[in-house]
């Protein structure tokens, strides 16, 4: 994973699995500074063969899935720090008097400081937007006032049907917003999370949307914010990278061990 967080952030996205890459996906291409704080324990990383994802009709490995999601994030322009998070604070605006970090903070935008196990190395990051994206992982939300979570048996925070929470500039997506237990689920809703965020945010935006030349400027429309148009050229570029990068990626088998459930393993 890349290191080194700043300490202003546009989107602070807690947890690496298919939700928060996909959330991070989305905001890192359309301009926002996005940070993912994860330590690297994503359950899918246990499963032997991911047989039900869209675009892979004779399965992958799920290993390589969050490789290759780390990767579109990081393509993007997200950046990646392998740590914890361990509690997240929302600015007071009306503390910013007496206190001059909140009073720089909310001159920023910032509306929450995320703190992590790196502190003692990077210290806090203050953020205008934050996605909690981790399985059922809540205890670094219990210092955000107005939270909602919810108790059956596991724990989930309570969002609207777009993945927003009760505090201002506070997501959850995938399995943390009681989403089924399924890859592919939960990376649809990252996504959708991610698109909400931008459209919350006011920021010029249509659709993430790569176009064929002409689509918009041939029927006398300038390019929609968030759009492009690609020439052939341009296209048959980019199609041979990818098609190169995708026999490298799936030249060999994934170098990992698998995983098994924690009480296995002891």
């Amino acid at each position: 994973m890349t290191d080194g967080p700043t300490a202003q952030r546009d989107v602070v996205v807690v947890g690496g699995g298919v939700a928060g890459l996909s959330a991070a996906v989305f905001t890192a291409r359309n301009g926002l500074d996005t940070l993912v704080v994860d330590p690297g324990e994503s359950i899918l990383r246990r499963n032997a063969r991911l047989e039900n994802f869209p675009g892979f009709p004779f399965g992958v490995d799920p290993r390589r899935l969050l490789d290759l999601l780390g990767e579109q994030a990081d393509g993007a322009g997200a950046d990646r720090l392998d740590a914890r998070v361990t509690r997240i604070e929302a600015v007071d605006p009306g503390d910013a008097v007496a206190d001059p970090t909140d009073a720089a903070d909310a001159a920023a935008g910032a509306r929450f400081v995320v703190e992590t196990d790196a502190d003692d190395r990077d210290g806090p990051v203050r953020a205008r937007y934050v996605v909690a994206a981790t399985k059922n992982e809540v205890g670094y939300l219990e210092a955000v006032e107005g939270v909602g979570i919810l108790d059956r048996g596991k724990s989930y925070v309570d969002v609207d049907e777009r993945g927003r929470t009760g505090v201002d500039g506070l997501y959850a997506a995938g399995r943390l917003a009681e989403k089924p237990h399924q890859a592919a689920v939960c990376a649809g809703h990252g996504a959708e999370v991610g698109v909400t965020l931008l459209e919350d945010d006011d920021a010029p935006f249509y659709h993430d949307w790569v176009a064929p030349d002409g689509y918009f400027t041939a029927r006398g429309r300038e390019v929609p914010p968030g759009c492009e148009e690609v020439d052939a050229d341009e296209r048959r570029e980019r199609e041979a990278a990818a098609l190169d990068a995708t026999r490298e990626r799936f030249a060999e088998p994934h170098p990992d061990p698998q995983e098994t459930h924690p009480s296995i393993e002891e």
